[in-house]
């Protein structure tokens, strides 16, 4: 089940950013959008009321939002091992979420958000 990456499945950046991690870790990553029903899952099981505002990098012993994600979210994408999957993104997302201001948005909010739980 881990390492996997959860990620906002109706925002037009989020699901370029989980194409491109699906495509530099070779498919070697299990990736999971927030609206999914294991998203829903994931997030009561173990994320907190901010899980929506940024994406997610959960290993064996933590889970690392947004900003804090980053360093734990490359190191696992230089060392994943196994054979992977290609992952086949759905794009949920309306004319609305492609417009300049909200790309914008969606990147600042990468480096204003960052947390770190741990997993028992």
């Amino acid at each position: 089940m881990v390492p996997l990456v959860i990620y906002d499945d109706q925002c037009y950046v989020c699901i370029k950013f989980a194409k491109a991690v699906n495509f530099l870790a070779k498919g070697r990553l299990r990736l999971v959008g927030h609206y999914t029903e294991s998203g829903k899952q994931l997030r009561e099981s173990f994320l907190d009321s901010s899980a929506l505002n940024m994406f997610w990098f959960v290993d064996e012993q933590t889970a690392y939002g947004g900003r804090a994600a980053l360093l734990p979210l490359i190191s696992a994408i230089i060392h994943a091992n196994g054979k992977g999957d290609q992952l086949s993104v759905q794009e949920a997302c309306d004319i609305g979420c492609k417009n300049k201001k909200a790309v914008f948005l969606r990147s600042a909010s990468l480096f204003s958000n960052s947390k770190k739980i741990k997993i028992n």
